[in-house]
């Protein structure tokens, strides 16, 4: 009888070992096979450094991510295992914080932009020089943001600013939440079919991108694609370029917000 009471006391203290020591201590690792936000940060601030080789962020960490980590390690004398532990997230992300609600103007993209205005989330966005307005969703993007206009209406105002879709750089206001975001934004639909399924693999992308994945997952919007609004800090996506021209746009939508804040 005594034997089967220890028995049973061994097994709930094993169980309750199981449950608590290994959750906490894997909650602090991403390693090859997790998926989410948290891979997304930790690809992107690899792709900033040069050594995730892959064209955007996916959310999966794979062969190229845990590739990506091992290079990462072994240039700052870390342990070379290809897991994101503490030491490794530490090297990598620093103290990044996400800024108060009432920081405003020109954010950096890499530290705080990105995740204040992350894929999925809708913004107003506010020409600088004309003071229109339209609604806007962040699609895609890991170096700048990808995004669509929510509505034909949304498109039509975009076209009224730009006379029409134009590659030319222009001061914007992105507004999401209580930030006010100084941007810089092309009005050119590209990589995109409206007709046919989000990233479906399509043929004739906008903008003559060709075959390949369907960069358009807002519908009946009147654009084929997505449009670009780049941040400060922020690069292209083909040449990894940052452009002196969107940051020179940046910095005239950052002196708006702050004359309309005197």
């Amino acid at each position: 009888m005594k034997n089967n009471i220890l028995k049973r006391i061994t097994a709930i203290t094993l169980a309750s070992t199981l449950l608590w020591t290994p959750l906490s201590t894997q909650a602090a690792l991403l390693r090859q096979g997790n998926r989410g936000n948290e891979v997304v940060q930790i690809q992107t601030e690899l792709k900033k450094l040069g050594y995730f080789q892959y064209h955007t962020a996916t959310g999966y960490f794979g062969p190229i991510t845990t590739s990506a980590v091992r290079h990462f390690q072994a240039a700052k004398g870390l342990k070379v295992d290809g897991i994101v532990g503490p030491a490794t997230k530490s090297a990598l992300l620093g103290n990044q914080e996400t800024p108060s609600s009432d920081i405003q103007g020109a954010l950096d993209w890499w530290s705080q932009v990105q995740y204040i205005f992350p894929r999925g989330a809708d913004a107003l966005v506010t020409d600088v020089d004309t003071g229109k307005s339209f609604s806007i969703r962040r699609t895609f993007g890991t170096n700048h943001a990808d995004i669509e206009p929510l509505t034909q209406k949304d498109t039509d105002i975009i076209k009224s600013i730009w006379n029409g879709f134009s590659w030319e750089r222009r001061a914007v206001v992105v507004s999401i939440g209580n930030y006010k975001l100084a941007g810089s934004m092309t009005a050119m639909p590209h990589a995109g079919v409206d007709a046919a399924p989000g990233l479906a693999t399509v043929n004739n992308r906008s903008g003559g991108y060709g075959r390949g994945t369907n960069l358009d997952l807002v519908k009946n919007n009147g654009i084929n694609g997505h449009m670009d609004i780049h941040f400060l800090n922020s690069r292209t996506h083909g040449t990894n370029v940052m452009q002196k021209v969107h940051q020179d746009m940046v910095k005239k939508a950052a002196q708006y917000i702050a004359q309309k804040n005197k």
